[in-house]
């Protein structure tokens, strides 16, 4: 039996992942933690084998509760859940001591293997993040030398449609119709702690500097109308 504990903000999700579980043989959820504090709380005195972390939390977020993690429970495995898909919050994440990192966005059968396989002590990156990290690769790659009189064709052009995710997009909209985070956040059933990190990590993938400027580019280069 795999004896796991939740530590989400959102009590939606928990209750959501909680369901998934309940289907899942020889899987337990013993716990639930709003943040980083209260798992620590959670995990001296109720024994798991593994922890879904999200990343944004009150009080401790994943950032800062992994060391202590690592310090005071090395037995326990962590897999992150999360929705930031940016590179650099998985590296981060993966160094500080997560054995896994799955998308919220993943189906259940992808999440649940994703238990199994991080509860047996071996690591796992979800379809999507890997998919990414290989484009990426493949985008820094230097092209290979060729003979001379020979050149290979150019590479397709990544937009920045591949660089957004659904929901990214979905929040660029909003944000280009003059909506506020607080408004996005209504009208997409989530936190504006949550559109605040999506709204972040757009301009980090866009690489502009301002609201202004975004909507500037995604007009430009077609990823809004």
């Amino acid at each position: 039996m795999i004896r796991i504990i939740l530590a989400d903000d959102h009590t939606i999700l928990r209750d959501g992942i909680s369901a998934l579980l309940a289907r899942e043989p020889n899987m337990q959820v013993v716990g639930e933690a709003a943040n980083g504090q209260a798992l620590l709380e959670l995990l001296a005195h109720t024994p798991a084998d593994l922890v879904l972390l999200d990343i944004n939390m009150p009080i401790l977020d994943g950032f800062e509760v992994m060391p202590r993690l690592r310090e005071q429970f090395p037995e326990v495995r962590v897999l992150i859940l999360s929705i930031l898909d940016h590179e650099n919050y998985v590296h981060r994440i993966l160094e500080a001591g997560a054995l896994g990192y799955v998308l919220k966005n993943a189906d259940s059968t992808e999440i649940a293997f994703a238990i199994r396989t991080v509860a047996a002590d071996r690591p796992f990156l979800c379809t999507e993040i890997g998919l990414n990290l290989l484009r990426r690769l493949v985008e820094r790659t230097p092209a290979p030398a060729l003979p001379n009189g020979y050149r290979l064709a150019p590479p397709p052009t990544v937009t920045s449609h591949a660089e957004l995710s659904g929901r990214e997009l979905e929040v660029l909209q909003l944000i280009a119709e003059g909506l506020t985070n607080q408004e996005i956040a209504d009208t997409l059933f989530t936190s504006k702690r949550t559109i605040e990190t999506h709204r972040q990590n757009i301009i980090e993938k866009t690489q502009t500097k301002n609201t202004a400027a975004l909507i500037r580019h995604a007009m430009s280069t077609g990823l809004i109308g």
